[in-house]
Formats: C-alpha cells, structure tokens, sequence
C-alpha cells in the first residue's frame, strides 16, 4: 500500500527514536546472524530499480534460493523472481490481459501455481470485488507471458480492504485477512475450491490480532504467521482454524509489507516497500517452530528447542532472545501507532 504523507512521516519519526539495527529480535541483531549462520536463510537486497514498492513475497519450491515478488500499485501486471543470493531478478512473468489496480499479496498453492492478489482498497471498502489470478510457477526462469485464471472475490459481511492472502499448502483452500484500523482484523476463507466462471464468496472465520499487512503458512500447514507494520502473530493451524501461539520478532523496517517462509520452516523473511529494499530473516523456536520442522531440531538437541514461545532469534546459550527494548522507546512507539490510527480516523 502506497503511504499516505502522514503516515510516512511518523514512520520516519519510528525508525529515528527506535533503536538501530537489522531485527528486534535482540539488541545486537544475533537473530539475523544466526539465520544466515545456520545455512537457512540471510538477508538481501532486492537491486532491480523496477520493484519500488514490494508487497508480497514467497518461497520458490521449484528454484532453490528463488522468491516470488511485485510491486504494490503504478506497475504493470509483472511478478518478479529474485535470487536472495545476489538480490538480482532472474525472471519477469507478465501477466496478459491483466491491469492491476492495487496488488498486495502472493502466495504459493501446492499444486505449484503461484496466486496474486489484486485485493487492495485504500478507500476501505469502496470496491465490491477484488481477483486473484492464479498461473503455474514456471519451469525455467526467464521472462515469459502467461495468461492467468482470474477469480472474482466478494466477502459475505461486505467490501474490506485487505493485503494479505494465503494457499494452505495442504488442502489448497485461500484465505485472506482483512486489514481493519482499529489494529484487527478478520481471517476470511474461500470455498473449497475456486471458481473461474462465478464469484468466490470469502467467509468470515476467525479474528486476526494485528493491523495486517500479509501473511502466510509454512511449508507443513501447522502454522499461520499475520505480520503487520510493527509486529506479527504466530497461529498453530488445527481443524482449519488459528489458534494464537506467539509473537514471532520483526525486523525494523521502513514500511513493513511482507512475509514468507524458508522452504524449511524454521525461518520468517520479512519484506519492506521502497527501493533496493531489503529481505531479513527471523530464525523460529520453540512453538512457533512448525511441526515437522521442530521434530529434527529437537531431536538433535534434546528438547532445547522447546524453551519458550514468544521469541524469535536462538541465543547461545538456547534460551529464548526477546525484543530488547528500552522503557521510553516503547512508549514512544506505543504513541505514534495510536497517533496513526487516530489520523486515519479523523480522515476517513
């Protein structure tokens, strides 16, 4: 989503009082060291001068290293492949007959189609439909034209506006979360199985716990992770329904816009809009680890993995790191995100 003037303002102001640093996960950024350190995953940079505006991201199955981006509004119906190892794009996909209007999200079905949301509404609730196209990841990374399935989405309680979408690696199902100012909104899920040639109407199934800017599901269906500008919820997925578990860490960033996991699971890559704009990962532990991903490491170590649920980073001594934050850089947060929300109120 493009900031409004106010907005960016304050998160300047953020960025200046809060403290320097690639993660929150703990004061000397150990959490993004120990990404990298244990093989899984590091930052990069994303070079390409065409993608200013990144809002969505995911994990290639098929292109090791590989993920999946777009930019946000004022581009072209193109989805980007970056390789993390040298920020460079390898592909460019064109959507044809495609003219987005406000793209947030994309996401990975495990029937190995890529399915990007154009589901944006600034106006919060002016557009009565909103599409997701779908088209299969591609073979070989070049740039090509595909010509996509379009799905028209409505939600049952009305327009919303939203910037997260979700394919449950399982059972395919999409879900979108709606993004709601007052710092909540709903998880919403399609029916079970998409339809080209009708409207697809969302139902409202669970509340979100923060101002959502994306979100998705690892690699084994056994966890939901909803970011937002300033923090993240970890959900264990049970039944078809989240199940609050935790506060995964978030990196600083100018205007936080994405997330996706490591083909692996143990590790958040957390995305940001503007230009050469940066990925950084957040190692997972305890219960925010996935289910098939926590079972080899606690094998390994012998449970040490299970020591807390609300941290991000491994410590060296396998403890749970949290965010380390001064008193005063806490309130003053706390401030400017309800100066945010007030703003947005007074001008709706």
């Amino acid at each position: 989503m493009r900031p409004r003037p106010f907005l960016a303002v304050l998160a300047a102001a953020a960025l200046a009082v809060l403290p320097a640093g690639p993660a929150l996960a703990d004061g000397d950024g150990a959490s993004q060291r120990s990404a990298a350190a244990d093989g899984t995953a590091a930052a990069f940079t994303i070079e390409d001068p065409r993608i200013k505006e990144s809002s969505g991201l995911a994990a290639s199955r098929a292109h090791p290293g590989v993920y999946w981006t777009h930019n946000d509004s004022d581009d072209g119906p193109y989805v980007y492949a970056v390789d993390s190892r040298t920020g460079r794009t390898v592909a460019t996909v064109t959507l044809a007959g495609v003219r987005p209007r406000d793209v947030e999200a994309i996401s990975l079905g495990p029937d190995g189609s890529l399915y990007l949301g154009d589901i944006g509404d600034n106006f919060g609730g002016r557009w009565k439909e909103v599409w997701i196209y779908r088209f299969p990841e591609p073979k070989t990374l070049k740039d090509i034209t595909v010509t996509p399935t379009r799905y028209t989405v409505r939600y049952e309680d009305g327009p919303r506006d939203a910037e997260s979408l979700m394919v449950h690696p399982k059972t395919g199902r999409v879900y979108l979360v709606s993004k709601k100012r007052s710092g909540k909104g709903g998880l919403y899920e399609a029916p079970e199985k998409l339809s080209a040639s009708g409207v697809n109407v969302f139902r409202r199934v669970a509340e979100i716990n923060t101002w959502a800017t994306d979100g998705a599901f690892s690699p084994d269906g056994t966890r939901l992770v909803v970011r937002g500008y300033f923090d993240a919820v970890a959900y264990r997925w049970r039944d078809g329904r989240p199940e609050e578990i935790g506060r995964p860490s978030v990196p600083l960033q100018r205007q936080g816009e994405s997330v996706t996991f490591t083909p692996d699971g143990r590790t958040l890559m957390y995305g940001t809009e503007g230009k050469r704009s940066s990925v950084q990962p957040v190692t997972l532990q305890g219960d925010l680890l996935p289910d098939t991903a926590a079972k080899p490491r606690d094998d390994a170590k012998g449970g040490a993995a299970r020591a807390g649920k609300d941290g991000g980073g491994d410590g060296d001594d396998g403890r749970t790191r949290t965010i380390a934050l001064g008193a005063g850089t806490l309130a003053v947060a706390a401030v400017l995100v309800l100066g945010v929300r007030r703003l947005v109120r007074r001008r709706r």
